[in-house]
C-alpha cells in the first residue's frame, strides 16, 4: 500500500497510471469527496501491494532498505538489480509489503440521544478493523447507580465482528467531569460498593467484556484512593471473568500536577489496570490556538514516559479522528469547529488551498478564505500523520492504539492498520 501526495496538475486517472492501478480502485479506497477535484497537497492511500519508490540523489540500496526494513541484498532482488550498480536518480523501486505484527485497536464512539445513521455507517465500517468497541458512556449518578447512553445497535455490531464491547465509566455530571463526584467514589466505600454492583449487573447484562474507567479532575489529593478504588474493583471485575482498564491523563513526569494529572499515577495504575488508553491527544483544542491536534513530538515525550512506568504492552496510544477549523486571527474564548479527515479535505479543495505538511508535528495544515473574507487555518490527521504514529507505536512496541471517536470518516485509518498491523480479535 503506498501513501500518495497529490502534486499541482496530476488527476486520478494520471496518479492510477503511475502506480498501475485504476482510479476507481484509488477513488473506492479513498472515498474521494469529489474524484474529478484533489486538493493539492492531499495524502491518498493507493490500494497496492507493496508500494515503490523513487530513487533521490545520494540514495543506495543500503539506504533504502533500511528505511524500508529490507535488506539491500533483497531489495536489489525483488527488482531484478544488480546489487553493486550504481542507482540512478528517478530510477522506480518496488518496496515489497512489511511483516505485520498483532496490535490491540479501540474506538470510543459517543452516541447522544438517538444514533444518526451516519455515526452507525462509520461504527459498521469500523469494527473488522478494531478488538474493542467503546459507547461514551455510563455517567456515574450519586446514589451509584449509572445512567446509561445509547447503545443503538452497536451491541450487534460488535458480534458480528467479533469486537468486545468495552463499558466506559466515567464521572461526568452536566457534560462536565466532576471533581465532587470523583471525591464522594473515591471516599465512600458504601458508594463504592453500590457502584460496582451496579456496573458488573449491567456489564453482564449487556455482555460488555471490558470495564473502562475514565475517571478525571479526581482531586489532586486522590491518588492512592483511586489506586485502592481501582484495587476493589479488579478484584471483582477479574472475579466475574471481565478485563478492567482504564483512561489516563497525558503525563511526561511522576510529580505533574493538576486536577487532571495528580491523581493518575501511573504506576500504581499500570499495576493494576489489564491495559490503559493514554489520551496523547488535544494540544490543538478548540479553546486555543491553532495547532496540530497530537503533533508527535509531545506525543513520544508521554509515551516514552509511559513506558518507564507501565509495561508497554499494556499501552494502548490514544488518537484523534479529527482535526479543528479556526478562524483568524484567533481570540480568546473563541471555539474552533471540529472536522473530520474527509470534510477538511474537502473543504481545502472547495477553496483552491493547498495542504502542507509540518513535518516537525507530523500533522498536515492548510489556510483558506471563506465566503465572508475571513481567513482560517485547518489542522487535521491524514495518511501521513497517522502512518508516523504507527511508526511510534511499534518502535516504542505499545499495546496499540485508542480512537476518539468514530463519526468522523477517516477511511485512510482503517486501511492503514490493516497495512501495518494484524488486528487482534478478543471477544
Amino acid at each position: 500500500m503506498q501513501i500518495h501526495v497529490v502534486e499541482e496538475g496530476q488527476t486520478l486517472a494520471s496518479i492510477a497510471e503511475t502506480y498501475g492501478t485504476t482510479p476507481e480502485a484509488i477513488d473506492k479506497a479513498n472515498e474521494l469527496p469529489d474524484p474529478n477535484k484533489l486538493a493539492i497537497g492531499q495524502a491518498m492511500v493507493i490500494p497496492i501491494v507493496g508500494s515503490y519508490y523513487w530513487v533521490k540523489q545520494g540514495d543506495t540500496l543500503y539506504t533504502i532498505g533500511q528505511r524500508n526494513h529490507i535488506s539491500a541484498a533483497e531489495l536489489a532482488r525483488v527488482n531484478g538489480i544488480s546489487p553493486y550498480k550504481p542507482l540512478q536518480v528517478g530510477q522506480k523501486l518496488y518496496i515489497p509489503p512489511r511483516p505485520r505484527r498483532a496490535a490491540d485497536f479501540n474506538a470510543y464512539v459517543e452516541p447522544r440521544r438517538t444514533v444518526p445513521p451516519a455515526m452507525e455507517a462509520d461504527v459498521r465500517r469500523a469494527a473488522p478493523h478494531l478488538t474493542y468497541l467503546a459507547p461514551f458512556s455510563f455517567r456515574i449518578k450519586r446514589d451509584g447507580t449509572l445512567q446509561r447512553p445509547n447503545l443503538s445497535n452497536f451491541p450487534a455490531i460488535a458480534k458480528e465482528n467479533q469486537v468486545l464491547l468495552m463499558m466506559v465509566v466515567t464521572n461526568l455530571e452536566k457534560g462536565q467531569f466532576s471533581t465532587e463526584l470523583g471525591a464522594l467514589i473515591l471516599n465512600d466505600q458504601e458508594l463504592q460498593n453500590k457502584l460496582l454492583d451496579n456496573i458488573l449487573a449491567t456489564a453482564h447484562e449487556l455482555g460488555m467484556g471490558d470495564i473502562h474507567f475514565d475517571l478525571e479532575a479526581l482531586p489532586t489529593t486522590g491518588a492512592e484512593e483511586y489506586a485502592n478504588f481501582l484495587r476493589k474493583a479488579r478484584g471483582r471485575i477479574h472475579a466475574a471473568g471481565l478485563m478492567m482498564s482504564v483512561a489516563l491523563a497525558p503525563k511526561t513526569s511522576a510529580v505533574q500536577a493538576g486536577k487532571w494529572y495528580s491523581a493518575h499515577d501511573y504506576k500504581a495504575i499500570g499495576a493494576l489496570a489489564d491495559f490503559v488508553v493514554i489520551m496523547t491527544y488535544e494540544w490543538g483544542y478548540s479553546g486555543g490556538p491553532p495547532m496540530a491536534v497530537s503533533p508527535i513530538g509531545p506525543v513520544r515525550r508521554v509515551l516514552q514516559y509511559a513506558i518507564t512506568e507501565i509495561p508497554a504492552d499494556k499501552i494502548l496510544m490514544g488518537q484523534n479522528l479529527y482535526g479543528y477549523d479556526w478562524t483568524l486571527p484567533y481570540e480568546r474564548g473563541t471555539t474552533a469547529k471540529a472536522l473530520s479527515p474527509q470534510a477538511a479535505i474537502a473543504l481545502a479543495a472547495r477553496h483552491n488551498a493547498v495542504i502542507r505538511y509540518d513535518y516537525r508535528a507530523q500533522a498536515p495544515f492548510f489556510t483558506y478564505t471563506d465566503d465572508q473574507g475571513k481567513q482560517h487555518r485547518v489542522w487535521f490527521e491524514d495518511a501521513r500523520s497517522i502512518q508516523a504514529k504507527f511508526n511510534l507505536v511499534k518502535q516504542l512496541g505499545l499495546r496499540g492504539v485508542s480512537y476518539w471517536k468514530l463519526g468522523l470518516p477517516f477511511p485512510q485509518n482503517w486501511l492503514l492498520i490493516e497495512e501495518n498491523f494484524r488486528v487482534r480479535k478478543r471477544a
